[in-house]
């Protein structure tokens, strides 16, 4: 009998990051502001966009290490403190209100080598991953999911709207994009409450996203 390959591994942190179990909200709102206290040292600068894409006009995050950059959304800041990412991420952008605690950030990350036709299972998985991650106590459904592309090669868009836990709804979307036949990336939003305003600027986000 040949034995079966092993499933492709997803992006993002392994589930032995998971937060510990507590007030589910407060784990989430706390683990996104974390998130933007803590940024690479390494590998990112704001640039402006002039052109006509989403956010143009806007200053840009380059993020060198994962060979993408992204539009910054009026409201949204790069992180006053530097310091280090976990190594699934490298660059990352966000906003939090601490009267309503809550949050949204934006993360990118170096995805590896995958074939064209293997991008949709990669993407609903690490979607998939990332969700339990930020919502170990949650369960998440797919949305939305579709082939696009960035910069002209082929990219997959994964939305999930994630149950908490805890009575709320929270919002994550992911995108692969194929760099080259051996370099991909990936950016990935996360959003809490699931609004139709924070979803719009997650994706906007994620639309701006171009090769570096």
């Amino acid at each position: 009998m040949t034995t079966p390959p092993p499933p492709a591994a997803a992006f993002g942190p392994p589930p032995s990051m998971q937060p510990q179990r507590r007030t589910r909200r407060t784990a989430v709102v706390c683990a996104l502001a974390l998130v933007l206290a803590l940024l690479a040292a390494a590998g990112w600068w704001l640039l402006g966009d002039r052109d006509d894409a989403p956010l143009a006009g806007r200053p840009r995050v380059t993020d060198a290490a994962a060979g993408i950059s992204y539009g910054i959304p009026e409201g949204w800041k790069q992180p006053e403190e530097q310091g280090k990412l976990i190594n699934a991420f490298t660059s990352t952008i966000g906003k939090t209100d601490k009267d309503t605690k809550t949050g949204a950030t934006v993360l990118a990350g170096r995805a590896g080598t995958i074939p064209e036709a293997e991008l949709k299972q990669r993407a609903e998985r690490s979607a998939r991953s990332n969700a339990t991650f930020f919502f170990p106590d949650g369960r998440s459904t797919i949305d939305e999911s579709h082939p696009t592309t960035v910069s002209g090669r082929p990219a997959h868009t994964v939305t999930l709207k994630i149950d908490d836990g805890d009575g709320g709804t929270a919002h994550l979307r992911l995108t692969v994009m194929t760099l080259s036949d051996a370099r991909s990336a990936f950016l990935l939003g996360v959003t809490q409450p699931n609004g139709p305003a924070e979803r719009e600027e997650i994706a906007t986000i994620l639309a701006s996203a171009k090769a570096a």
